[in-house]
């Protein structure tokens, strides 16, 4: 009878826990309970008191979902460059939030931070939980440009070269220009980093990503573009100009 009692115990432990607080918004109608996503139906289930509802995904109108406690800090660290101290909160974000608003951003960062860490399997691993649950992920959205680091880093240049295809094709426009940005990185690796090299990167890929995508929606990329630049113009003798590089990527607001 004990071992029946903390069986249900259990289960109701693991019920509990399956879905986190939101708001659905379908065809109009406004309904707030406990979300969960089932991969398999590829819908949402929610309940609030005795109710039971479920939403395909293509009847989603919008998801609200509280952000996670503890985001803001583990993203702080990713960005200073302590990214092995926020893999784990961030990993059980993934798990807990999938398809619940806040696994693509944290898979971004996870994705970053062991790229930081030099694992880039690792960094695919992670991105793959979300790209099995939303495939666009690979080449849409802010995880994505992590992600074709890991590729470039796994040497898998035919997963990179179809993400980059779709990014043109069907990313938004900042996406468009991280694919061109990536286009240079896949130079520099595979013909090396001398000055002929160097100096077609410049002129076929980060110069035109730091000169003409200079809408406010691409602020993002043109700062990494010019950072880039940067670090190619000094490796051909151009200090001055790496100099204006970087002062042009601070004012960048």
């Amino acid at each position: 009878m004990k071992k029946i009692l903390m069986t249900a115990v259990s289960v109701m432990a693991i019920s509990s826990a399956w879905a986190v607080v939101g708001v659905i918004k379908s065809n109009g109608d406004v309904k707030k309970g406990d979300i969960k996503w089932n991969s398999r139906a590829k819908a949402y289930e929610l309940k609030a008191g005795n109710i039971s509802l479920t939403y395909n995904l293509d009847k989603i109108d919008s998801l609200e979902i509280e952000k996670p406690k503890n985001f803001d800090n583990l993203v702080k660290a990713v960005i200073s460059g302590a990214g092995s101290s926020s893999v784990k909160g961030l990993s059980q974000i993934v798990a807990d939030y999938k398809m619940l608003q806040w696994d693509k951003p944290a898979a971004r960062y996870l994705v970053e931070a062991y790229l930081q860490m030099n694992q880039p399997r690792k960094a695919f691993e992670a991105a793959q939980l979300v790209i099995a649950e939303d495939r666009t992920a690979a080449y849409k959205g802010d995880m994505a440009p992590a992600y074709w680091q890991a590729l470039l880093a796994l040497n898998d240049k035919l997963r990179l070269e179809n993400c980059l295809k779709k990014a043109v094709e069907e990313g938004s426009r900042p996406l468009s220009a991280e694919a061109l940005l990536m286009r240079g990185d896949i130079l520099l690796k595979e013909k090396g980093e001398g000055v002929e090299n160097c100096r077609k990167v410049l002129v076929d890929s980060y110069l035109l990503v730091a000169l003409m995508y200079n809408d406010t929606a691409c602020i993002e990329p043109r700062r990494k573009a010019m950072m880039k630049c940067a670090d190619i113009f000094e490796k051909i003798g151009y200090n001055d100009q790496a100099q204006n590089m970087r002062n042009n990527a601070a004012q960048l607001k």
